[in-house]
């Protein structure tokens, strides 16, 4: 599917039109993966857009900005009100936000320090990540032979553009065996993550997530999630899961700012079958919160 154009993309403290924002072919984050991204959403609600948990998303991306020794020179405060800024030239109502800071063009090799610091913010519409079908009766999803990059080789904690490659390796997988999305294991075995997604699952009542100590990144939506379950009375905890635990739980679900809660159908063929009450429950809250529907959530929700 063609990504669909809107009129603007904020480019280093301007808006520029969509088809005019270019970069040249030797920026230095195009040859080494030498850029930090976040993926978040703006949704609709009665009192107009609403941004989730912005200013976490801005938090990080500085955050992983400054472990690869780049200053944007933009405050959290100043990508908040750039966001808006954009949402509302292009007139939208909900959409997808990738907000990307990278080495840009000026210098080239593998230290990256010579390249300048740059910024860009783009929007667009974007409906379910993992389809609709998916949000409503769960996808199928296979264990990668592919290992999630190690903890002490490209670091978790920073959301960088280079290490989706890792991902893209296991999505491809995934694609020629006919599953919707592919799970990763870490060096050791353990169960880590989806390709863009953290994972939960449910037995006999009580929620179970991977810690980010297993190599995961720390999730805004995973956050949302163990404080909407925790709020919901759930037990929630993160402990170190192997692969037979996603074959054997009662139920099992995905979450991030793109796929926002999917319900898992089947693991490597073995059939969880349509999405439990805990995961329902959940995704429902999780939506009536996006929404703007629960008075509880407000600070979360960045209004435009």
């Amino acid at each position: 599917m063609a990504l669909p154009e809107v009129d603007y993309i904020w480019m280093d403290g301007e808006l520029v039109a969509w088809a005019d924002a270019k970069i040249h072919v030797l920026t230095h984050a195009l040859h080494y993966g030498s850029g930090v991204f976040e993926g978040e959403r703006c949704y609709e609600t009665a009192d107009g857009p609403a941004i989730f948990r912005s200013r976490e998303h801005a938090e990080r991306l500085l955050r992983s900005a400054r472990m690869l020794y780049m200053d944007p020179g933009y405050t959290v405060e100043q990508i908040m009100e750039a966001k808006r800024e954009l949402i509302r030239a292009n007139g939208l109502k909900s959409c997808y936000i990738r907000p990307v800071v990278y080495r840009g063009y000026g210098a080239m090799g593998l230290d990256p320090l010579p390249a300048p610091p740059q910024m860009f913010i783009a929007v667009w519409p974007w409906e379910a990540y993992l389809g609709e079908e998916g949000l409503k009766h769960g996808v199928d999803v296979g264990v990668s032979s592919w290992r999630q990059r190690g903890i002490n080789s490209t670091p978790p904690a920073v959301k960088a553009t280079g290490q989706y490659l890792n991902s893209s390796f296991a999505r491809l997988e995934a694609n020629r065996h006919g599953y919707n999305e592919a799970i990763l294991l870490n060096e050791e075995g353990k169960v880590c993550e989806g390709t863009g997604e953290n994972l939960f699952v449910v037995r006999d009542g009580i929620i179970s997530t991977p810690p980010v100590s297993d190599g995961i990144l720390e999730g805004i939506t995973r956050d949302s999630i163990m404080l909407i379950a925790d709020n919901l009375g759930y037990d929630v905890l993160e402990e170190s899961l192997v692969r037979t635990d996603l074959y054997t739980a009662d139920e099992f679900f995905m979450t991030g700012s793109a796929a926002e809660v999917v319900p898992v159908r089947s693991v490597d063929g073995y059939v969880l079958g349509e999405p439990g009450p805990i995961t329902r429950e959940l995704q429902a809250t999780y939506f009536r919160v996006v929404r703007g529907e629960e008075s509880e959530y407000e600070e979360w929700l960045d209004r435009l």
